[in-house]
């Protein structure tokens, strides 16, 4: 089920999301559920990470190149 949510943009934000949606052929409400829906898992994944950090940290795992290196 869909619900309307309503926004407010700065002006210069809406302009730069009306040109995106003209120059794209796409309609304002696409990129905004794109767009928000990135940055949810982007938040989501930062939440994950501050929760793992510490455990991490315990076994010597500083780095992403650290966790490459036990993985692999």
């Amino acid at each position: 089920m869909r619900e309307t949510v309503t926004i407010s943009l700065p002006k210069s934000l809406r302009e730069r999301l009306d040109q995106l949606v003209q120059d794209r052929h796409l309609n304002r409400s696409d990129v905004v559920r794109e767009a928000l829906g990135q940055y949810l898992c982007h938040e989501e994944f930062q939440r994950l990470r501050r929760t793992m950090l510490p455990h991490a940290e315990a076994q010597g795992i500083y780095t992403d190149e650290d966790v490459f290196d036990s993985v692999s």
